[in-house]
Parts: C-alpha cells; sequence; structure tokens
C-alpha cells in the first residue's frame, strides 16, 4: 500500500447503533461455565455486530426434577439485549437427572433425551418453560448442536432420530410461543444421506431455517458444501432459509477443535475470518456467525470428575484470554486482529444493503510491481454489492492456501457506469486509501481503468461513493 495515501479509517459502531445486520458472533459454553460473561459484554457489543448465538444449558438450569433456575440465563440474555444485540438460543444439551450417561458426560454434551418417555417429557416441559420465559425477547430457537457428529449424538448419528427429534421440538417451542422460528440441521458433516433422514421424518416442513457449520481452511469448499446441502433442503421446504451459525479457527497452532494443528497465526485468524464471513454473505444467507468470541476449552468429551478430559483449549476467540486450573477464562480477554477484522465488516455492511452484478471486470495486463502479466483471475473470489445511498463496492481477494503462503500481487480492473469517488478498503484493519490519480484512466464518460490494484490473500474493497459511511 506504499503507493496510495491513507486518508481515513473505518468508524466502529456499536451493537445499539445498529438497526439490522447479517454479522454474528458465538457467546456459546456458557451453560459449562468457561468464561465470565460480565467481562465480554461491552466489547462484544463494541464490535457491532448483531446476531449472538447462546447455548441454553438445560443441565444447569434444572438440578432438581421439574425446577428451573433461570437466574443465569436471564443475566445473559437482559445483558445481550440491554447492548443492543440480537440472541439466538441453540437449545442443548443432555439432563443428568434423567440419564445415567449424560450424568457421566461434562455438560452432558452430546446426549439427547430421547431414550424414555420420561426423557422426552423432560424435555418438552424444559423447552416450554424456556421459550414461555422469553417470548418477545428471543425469536429464534436451533435445536441441539452438531447432531450429525458423533461428539453431539454420542450414542451414534442418525438423521431419522434427529428429525423426530426436530419434529418434537418445534411443536414444544410453538406451543409456548406460536410466533417463534425454529431452525434444524446445525449440521457440520454435510452428508447428504443424514440430511435427507432428517427430512423425510417431515422436519424440513417444521424448520423455518437450516443451520449449518463452515469450518475449513478453505472457503470454497465449505460453499460447495453447502450448496448441495441447500438444493436437498429446498426440495422439502421451499421457503426454508439457511444460516451459517459457526465458522472459525485458532490463532496458535496449538489449539483444539476444528482444524487443529494446523500453522495458525493471529493474522491467518483474521484473514480466514474476513473470507469465510464475506463467502457465506456472498450465498444470502440470513446471517452469518464467527465461532467465537472468546479463547475457552472446547469441553465437548469430558467425562465428570475427570479435569483432564475436558482442559482442551480452544483458541478460536476474537478475544483472547488465559486460563486458571479449572479451565475458565481468565485475564482482561484482550481483542486479536481477528476482533478488528469482524468490526470493520460489521460497520461497513449494516443496514441495508444488495449483493449486486455490477459492470466491473477484472482486466490483467503487465504489472510494472511484478515484472510481468499479472496474474489470471479465474479463481479470484468477488462479489459487487449496493446501497439505497446509491453507492457501490467490490469486494475481491485470491482464495490461496492461508497455511503456506502470503499471497501479494496486482490487478487491474475496469468499471463503466458505476458513480462516485473511489476509495480502497484494508478489511483487515480499516484502512482508507486514496487511489492515486496516476492508476486511473478516465474516458470522462463514465469508464474508469484502475491500475495495478493490490490483490491480497484477504479481502479489499473498492468503494464508490458513501459506501463505507
Amino acid at each position: 500500500m506504499d503507493r496510495f495515501k491513507k486518508v481515513g479509517l473505518v468508524k466502529a459502531v456499536s451493537s445499539a447503533q445498529v438497526g439490522e445486520s447479517v454479522l454474528g458472533l458465538g457467546f456459546e459454553k456458557l451453560d459449562r461455565g468457561v468464561f465470565d460473561p460480565e467481562k465480554a459484554y461491552d466489547k462484544v457489543a463494541e464490535l457491532g455486530i448483531k446476531w449472538i448465538r447462546i447455548q441454553s444449558g438445560w443441565a444447569r438450569t434444572e438440578q432438581k426434577k421439574g425446577v428451573y433456575d433461570f437466574a443465569w440465563f436471564d443475566s445473559i440474555v437482559e445483558n445481550l439485549l440491554r447492548r443492543g444485540l440480537r440472541p439466538w438460543v441453540c437449545l442443548c444439551y443432555g439432563n443428568g437427572l434423567y440419564d445415567e450417561t449424560a450424568a457421566k458426560v461434562f455438560g452432558a454434551v452430546g446426549c439427547p433425551p430421547i431414550h424414555t418417555e420420561e426423557q422426552k417429557k423432560a424435555w418438552h416441559d424444559y423447552v416450554v418453560a424456556l421459550v414461555t420465559r422469553y417470548k418477545g425477547k428471543i425469536g429464534w430457537y436451533e435445536v441441539w448442536n452438531e447432531p450429525d457428529g458423533k461428539w453431539c449424538w454420542k450414542h451414534g448419528v442418525s438423521g431419522r432420530e434427529y428429525g423426530e427429534f426436530v419434529n418434537a421440538t418445534a411443536q414444544a417451542v410453538r406451543e409456548a410461543d406460536p410466533d417463534a422460528k425454529v431452525i434444524g440441521g446445525v449440521i457440520c458433516v454435510h452428508n447428504l444421506q443424514w440430511v435427507r433422514d432428517m427430512l423425510e421424518t417431515g422436519a424440513g416442513a417444521n424448520m423455518n431455517a437450516l443451520s449449518y457449520h463452515g469450518y475449513s481452511p478453505d472457503e470454497r469448499g465449505a460453499i460447495e458444501r453447502m450448496r448441495a446441502v441447500k438444493a436437498l433442503c429446498l426440495r422439502y421446504n421451499p421457503a426454508m432459509e439457511f444460516i451459517q451459525g459457526e465458522t472459525g479457527t485458532q490463532s496458535r497452532r496449538d489449539g483444539a477443535g476444528a482444524l487443529r494443528g494446523a500453522a495458525w497465526t493471529p493474522m491467518r485468524q483474521a484473514k480466514f475470518l474476513s473470507r469465510h464471513m464475506l463467502a457465506h454473505m456472498f450465498e444470502k444467507v440470513l446471517f452469518t456467525s464467527y465461532f467465537s468470541c472468546m479463547d475457552m476449552i472446547e469441553a465437548l468429551n469430558g467425562t465428570v470428575g475427570d479435569k483432564g478430559s475436558y482442559l482442551d483449549f480452544g483458541y478460536f476467540g476474537v478475544l483472547g484470554a488465559d486460563f486458571d486450573e479449572n479451565g475458565v477464562a481468565t485475564g482482561v480477554y484482550t481483542p486479536k486482529p481477528s476482533y478488528r477484522a469482524l468490526q470493520v465488516l460489521a460497520s461497513i455492511f449494516r443496514e441495508e444493503y444488495s449483493l449486486a452484478d455490477l459492470p466491473v471486470r477484472p482486466s490483467p495486463c503487465g504489472s510494472p510491481l511484478l515484472l510481468r502479466e499479472e496474474d489470471p483471475v479465474r479463481s479470484l473470489m468477488a462479489h459487487g454489492f449496493t446501497k439505497p445511498n446509491g453507492s457501490s463496492a467490490f469486494v475481491y481477494w485470491t482464495p490461496s492456501e492461508l497455511l503456506t503462503t502470503t499471497y501479494e500481487a496486482t490487478m487491474t480492473i475496469e468499471v463503466c457506469g458505476v458513480e462516485g469517488e473511489a476509495h480502497l478498503i484494508d478489511l483487515l484493519d480499516g484502512s482508507i486509501y486514496a487511489i492515486p490519480e496516476n492508476m486511473v484512466e478516465d474516458d470522462g464518460k463514465g469508464y474508469r481503468k484502475f491500475l495495478h490494484l493490490p490483490l491480497r490473500d484477504y479481502p479489499l474493497l473498492l468503494t464508490f461513493g458513501r459506501f463505507a459511511e
């Protein structure tokens, strides 16, 4: 960017200042008490995102049969709402009061209450009580978490079993609040046979949306897998919407969880976030959520009484943390580069915008910076956007391997009929740059060619007019 003059910085906005957004963040695992939400609320709200995913924690709420203590959950919901955030709830997990297996699993993770009539009734009653309590405050309820994975459906995955569970849970949700929306699927494996078996139970008709998790080092792979699932779901329910409910990666290589063991760094995590969040936005999801707000233990396969079994530290957070001897996230919860990347996206893509095909075309030519022709752009990830104020933008990046390369090149872009002063925005840190006159050919009749703009392995945004205000 040494050829450009920095003229500004994307301003952060708080969630309370945002009416609508497609961007969200995970606030999960408080059912297992793995971090202190009081130290996270303000920092999360300062991101400017809107949707925030929380987990309901049946085992934490009902510790005596038929007696519900929602005080801990009330506090979370009220704190989020007060700051302008929009919580949506993942209904989970099991309860050792009704299941001997669940009593042995830390957090009763992956132990669905489907094996006895007592379990089924207890789950129904709990869901009715929860949804009734938060009627008018929470509108979207997700049924379980990753039931197509053995870590969250521990006795053996079954699309049919899960589909029947969706039907029963949806009935309980709507019994308590007829206007509430039900999210099913919550898939991470993207197995078409499993999805088909779920839909064959009639669950598709009971789902307002299907959520999916997009853990993949290459954003294109996650999208391609999901397109097939989406096409199948729409055969059963043409009105179904889609939500990207979890995508993320660690900021260091020793983190547990999905994509573990790879050469992740704080900067690679930030690039991953910006690439994946935008790629899912291209798919017109209802909203897309990054996992997660906080470095925390994964706590999916722990055993009660064996602390070492669940001290599996993940480093997926946009906020970094230390840990105490019990695995609880401590310290001051420090923002990482990924925090700023999400904040920049949230500021620019708040309120109303539209995906749009723009008269914009990459036009490779000889680059003095590369001493050769610019790269062909067949693998380019790119899309156009418009806003009601008449502004437009074109986002682009090369989806090169994050774990093996740092990609830098140039790209020439032709634009015709798109009005407004042009700027280039770095979506990792929010820097706004003026484009030098000697890098623009303008015929005075609406055609411009932007010569040798930087091309990176993370998104850059070419804006026209007041798109980033």
